[in-house]
């Protein structure tokens, strides 16, 4: 296992050397956005309408925090089951998307766009959402806030620390034999 420090957003290059196991530490601009928000950029898509975010270069974080307590940026930030987005991820994807921040398995479709369009997964430990809130500096809703903990935020995070489960080449921690 290798540790890694990377700055969002990231590049083809960045992705090529990131490979599944690596420990990495995130830091930069990451977005947040989870079922409802996929669903509503899916849509928008479809319409030929363009995204409340630039996905190119960019990173989400599969999250829905808990509301922030006094003096904090924000609340628990664990990660949600990527699975629910799988749907969504290959037209994001295909728009430059480079990374995604969740937890469990992903479907081949996922796998193979990732592939195609040099994107990684990246998998962050759920069960520890008030730890890994301690890495995000600032958090502002910046789409969809009719949506509630499930509104597209814009993060910054330092050092968020997490593990490439799937890299760009489709290799996967989830079937290791």
């Amino acid at each position: 296992m290798i540790e890694k420090y990377i700055e969002v957003p990231f590049d083809d290059e960045v992705v090529k050397n990131l490979k599944a196991g690596d420990y990495v530490y995130i830091t930069g601009t990451v977005y947040t956005a989870r079922d409802a928000a996929h669903k509503r950029m899916y849509e928008a898509l479809q319409k030929g309408e363009n995204l409340p975010i630039d996905v190119k270069n960019n990173c989400i974080y599969y999250l829905g925090p808990s509301p922030a307590r006094e003096g904090q940026v924000i609340g628990s930030a664990g990660p949600t089951t990527s699975g629910r987005m799988d749907k969504y991820t290959p037209s994001l994807l295909d728009l430059g998307l480079k990374g995604m921040i969740g937890k469990g398995k992903r479907t081949p479709a996922v796998i193979d766009s990732m592939k195609k369009n040099c994107a990684v997964y990246f998998a962050a430990v759920g069960g520890a959402g008030a730890l890994l809130s301690k890495c995000i500096k600032e958090s502002e809703v910046i789409a969809y806030d009719d949506l509630g903990t499930e509104a597209i935020r814009k993060l910054k995070v330092e050092k968020l620390p997490v593990i490439v489960v799937i890299d760009c080449e489709g290799n996967n921690m989830y079937c290791i034999e």
